[in-house]
């Protein structure tokens, strides 16, 4: 009995010394459409598809079908230059090859060539920005 009630003493002791136990939460939610600060300095092919992203960017950017393409959260936008304006378009809209690159692209297709973006642009006729002569039903 006296054991029990030393332990509950040492425990009172211990919950009213005064340490407050805290704890971090990060949280990322990436909501509305991407906002990018200059040009990408080059462009990635994912291999097996004509579908390019701007490794240089945080955000997921793609270029396909003349338009640019970013998933944020559940949500997807489309532009027809690299730094909007971006709209925000129904998944249906979105192509097969632009949603069905893997999660880990970076990781995976990151040490792909590297097109500088000019030259990635010039190779397209300059429909690299405001091209946009894709139909963007998807499905492509």
């Amino acid at each position: 009995m006296k054991r029990t009630f030393l332990i509950l003493v040492a425990l009172l002791s211990i919950g009213l010394s005064g340490h407050n136990a805290t704890a971090g939460v990060n949280l990322s939610i990436n909501i509305g459409p991407p906002v990018v600060l200059g040009a990408p300095s080059a462009m990635v092919m994912v291999p097996g598809t004509t579908v390019y992203f701007a490794p240089g960017f945080e955000a997921d950017i793609f270029f396909y079908g003349g338009y640019w393409w970013s998933p944020r959260g559940d949500r997807w936008y489309r532009a027809g230059d690299y730094d909007g304006p971006w709209r925000m378009v129904s998944r249906s809209s979105v192509p097969r090859p632009v949603y069905r690159v893997p999660r880990e692209y970076r990781e995976m297709y990151g040490k792909e060539r590297h097109i500088p973006y000019g030259q990635w642009k010039k190779e397209r006729g300059g429909h690299g920005n405001g091209g946009g002569r894709g139909h963007g039903r998807g499905h492509d």
